[in-house]
């Protein structure tokens, strides 16, 4: 829902809305007189709108389905729309549910609401008045034949400050968005944004200094995972969701036109208007020097920039195909010697080293400025012979390989998200979804639709223009003329002086605001067994006890003269770090883990005491009966066998390994090198990003 809504008992368009159409006075029917409405203004198309030229519908129709087949998409599937009521959202609606029906040939209704299509309303419950106009916008949109679904935010830590509004109700807003597709199993979701929202991005990243890849705006498609886990198997099948923005060819004069064709209403949002947000201050800039020429320039620039993007995303999806292996114990290995980093360009080598260090620190915001310079000169010295430590990883010369290949792995050093994410084992395969298939699907069609625009180095023009010269290049080439190039420019200078003359204000760390924690001190909230703990956003770890061991379990350890007595048996060990009643806590692996494992190898099974980091573990043991000290025997040799899988993995990597402790801190398992302190302990850990390597299905074209 639009954060600020006007009501109105005139009808003249706000200064957004294009001049040529005017809508006219409209009551609306859904508010109820007992309300107390302030802050909500409808706008509607009705007979009155007879004198206007007619709106050849056909020409969107068309152009929708365009990009809808662009994108994979086919009537059949199962497709969210966020809605917001204003006039880009309404026109999303316009549009899908005519695309819908006549797909389905006007069999797919039930109820009086066509199939497989919900909107997603979001009350962001920033205003009292909000739960009003979410509902009036689910009224309205409900009678276009479209099912409705109105979430609610909570907002447990307060009210957003104001700098930070926009970027929180955003978050916010997708967070709830991507909730409700997983609880509908829906894998797609249509977003409205359309060409001036680009124009508007265009200026405000280019008074930011971004460059060309940032110039290109918003994906025409982009995959994004939820940093909240719903439940282990919406993880697992890792696919998120699919956002796909098919109106991006379609101006906001368009927006209007569509709802006007459409018979429909929608509402305006005042705080547009305000000037404290850049989007607005730019919005009405344009305004002010559009024109024909100017528009459709402006366009001709963003669209380079993207086809640039686009040959940049093609070059570096092939070479983490050819030259990244990642290992289930989740680090990389770059071979630099198929990757030839002096035969690549700085822009697609760049791009290249920002998707490996995100997919292993799992960290969302790509790397730039000085660090990516860092990382980029470090990769290009041949061979390898150093270590740098940057954007939440460690790299350094792969063991044996004599500096031809790089490891990357989470740094020890640097904060990590800190989040872990309790849910109960029993939501994975309760019941089988769609979504995966479906969705695997509809990007398999969109990459098979794309490949037909498989673009060259010749296709493209910013591959070597800094940001500064992106608008100088463009305008050597023809795309800008000089009126529209010096308008870009005083846009650009006018924002820029805006945006560094604003006082600062005190913001959170970025540890604090993104939820970071150093490696070192990191301890995860109490795992209970049967639950799932999401470690990191990167390890799927779950655990129970198994009293009741047959000898059977313990084939290997009979084979090293454990004597069981081929009876089962129950763990009674006193000495022993795992207890009936223990709560597991898990955190990365430290050198004393492995030190540990070491000593425990030297220990006598026979042993009275038994040592443990430092400590006795029960000075009780030498009274127990030796049965009763099996699990001692039985860790000496899961100590022996993890030892020999440890050896496999690089030193600088066994620190991103998660480790389970009890809550004294004692070590009770490494999963993935399967020690475990105890038989009874049945525990497993699975290397599953939440964010895989690439970031998912991506196109700007």
């Amino acid at each position: 829902m639009a954060l600020g809504l006007t009501r109105t008992t005139t009808s003249t368009f706000l200064s957004t809305s294009f001049p040529k159409i005017t809508p006219p006075i409209w009551k609306n029917p859904f508010v109820s007189h007992s309300v107390p409405w302030t802050r909500f203004l409808c706008k509607c198309s009705l007979a009155q709108h007879q004198h206007q030229d007619p709106i050849d519908m056909s020409k969107y129709k068309e152009a929708f389905s365009m990009k809808m087949a662009m994108a994979g998409l086919k009537p059949h599937h199962r497709i969210a729309l966020g809605v917001s009521g204003g006039p880009d959202s309404i026109a999303l609606c316009v549009l899908t549910a005519g695309w819908k029906t006549n797909g389905l040939n006007a069999g797919g209704e039930r109820g009086g609401f066509i199939d497989g299509i919900l909107a997603i309303i979001v009350d962001h419950g920033l205003r009292s008045e909000s739960k009003d106009e979410a509902n009036i916008v689910c009224n309205r949109v409900s009678q276009m034949g479209i099912r409705c679904e109105i979430a609610h935010c909570d907002w447990p830590d307060g009210r957003p400050k104001q700098g930070h509004l926009q970027e929180a109700a955003r978050e916010m807003r997708y967070h709830a968005f991507q909730k409700v597709c997983a609880q509908h199993q829906i894998g797609v979701l249509l977003i409205a944004h359309h060409a001036d929202d680009q124009a508007e991005l265009f200026i405000i990243r280019l008074s930011r200094n971004s460059g060309v890849l940032g110039l290109a705006g918003t994906p025409f498609i982009s995959q994004i995972f939820s940093t909240h886990a719903h439940s282990l198997e919406a993880v697992s099948n890792n696919h998120g969701i699919l956002l796909v923005r098919p109106l991006l060819n379609f101006s906001k004069e368009d927006m209007y036109k569509i709802c006007l064709g459409g018979n429909q209403d929608w509402v305006e949002d005042p705080t547009n208007q305000s000037q404290l947000f850049a989007r607005n201050r730019i919005r009405m800039s344009i305004r002010d020097v559009s024109s024909c020429i100017f528009k459709s320039e402006l366009q001709a620039i963003i669209s380079a920039c993207r086809k640039t993007r686009s040959f940049i995303d093609q070059v570096c999806y092939k070479l983490i195909n050819q030259a990244v292996v990642v290992m289930d114990e989740g680090y990389a290995v770059i071979d630099l010697e198929i990757l030839n980093p002096s035969k690549v360009e700085d822009i697609c080598l760049s791009k290249f080293l920002s998707l490996v260090l995100q997919f292993i620190s799992q960290r969302y915001r790509p790397v730039r400025g000085s660090t990516s310079k860092l990382v980029l000169d470090y990769i290009r010295t041949f061979p390898c012979k150093k270590s740098l430590t940057a954007a939440g990883c460690y790299l350094c010369p792969a063991p044996g390989s004599k500096g031809t290949k790089t490891l990357v792995c989470c740094s020890v050093d640097c904060p990590l998200p800190s989040k872990t994410e309790p849910f109960h084992a029993c939501s994975y395969g309760e019941q089988e979804h769609h979504i995966p298939s479906e969705l695997e699907q509809v990007i398999a069609d969109a990459k098979s639709y794309s490949d037909f625009l498989v673009l060259d180095e010749s296709d493209v023009h910013f591959m070597n223009v800094t940001s500064e010269s992106v608008l100088t290049e463009a305008k050597r080439l023809g795309i800008l003329s000089e009126s529209t190039y010096r308008n870009i420019l005083l846009l650009q200078r006018e924002e820029t002086k805006r945006f560094k003359s604003k006082t600062k204000t005190e913001v959170s760390s970025d540890f604090e605001k993104h939820g970071f924690e150093s490696v070192n001190t990191l301890r995860s909230e109490p795992l209970q067994p049967g639950y799932v703990c999401y470690f990191m956003s990167r390890f799927f770890i779950t655990w129970k006890l198994n009293e009741d061991i047959g000898s059977s379990a313990f084939s290997e350890e009979a084979n090293c003269d454990l004597n069981l007595g081929g009876e089962s048996w129950q763990c009674p060990c006193r000495s022993c770090v795992v207890g009936h009643e223990m709560v597991a806590e898990v955190r990365h692996m430290i050198e004393s883990d492995w030190l540990y494992l070491a000593k425990l190898l030297k220990c006598l099974s026979t042993s009275g005491k038994f040592q443990q980091q430092g400590d006795l573990l029960d000075n009780r043991a030498d009274q127990i009966p030796e049965k009763k000290n099996q699990c001692l025997d039985s860790a000496r040799l899961s100590a022996q066998r993890a030892l020999v899988s440890l050896k496999s993995i690089p030193v600088a990597a066994r620190g991103g390994l998660p480790v389970l402790v009890n809550r004294e801190g004692l070590l009770i398992s490494i999963p993935s090198i399967g020690f475990k302190h105890c038989p009874c302990f049945v525990v497993s850990a699975e290397f599953k990003p939440r964010v895989p390597l690439g970031g998912g299905h991506s196109s700007f074209i």
